[in-house]
């Protein structure tokens, strides 16, 4: 059961159904067609998804250290872009980016397939 991929790689797919949702969320909370934070749910989730798959097929280094630079982007965007008053916006962005960077840590972390590509770790043969 240790040697099975689903088991070893649920954070890659509890990642993207967060890019869903998060790619998604400009229709189920209205945001303004075409704002800034509407942009950063679209491209963002879009890039989420993307990556995580990548990882599901095949464990990438590259796609997690991503998906945890876009999950950090994704907590602080509505600070960055001056959203703040858009309670819910503001609460949206943070739950989804800081579960996309804390899962990416995680897996960063516990994989085994991860850790030969850590810095100083050694390449695997």
């Amino acid at each position: 059961m240790a040697n099975d991929s689903s088991v070893k790689r649920w954070q890659d797919q509890l990642i993207l159904l967060l890019g869903l949702w998060f790619f998604i969320s400009p229709w189920v909370f209205s945001y303004p067609v075409g704002s800034a934070q509407a942009w950063v749910a679209f491209v963002s989730g879009a890039v989420i998804v993307v990556l995580a798959a990548f990882d599901l097929y095949k464990t990438y280094f590259w796609a997690v250290v991503l998906n945890l630079l876009v999950g950090i982007w994704v907590a602080v965007s509505p600070w960055v872009l001056r959203l703040g008053d858009n309670v819910e916006l503001v609460w949206n962005s943070l739950i989804i980016g800081i579960a996309v960077a804390v899962l990416a840590l995680w897996e960063m972390r516990t994989d085994p397939e991860l850790l030969k590509h850590w810095p100083g770790a050694g390449h695997a043969t």
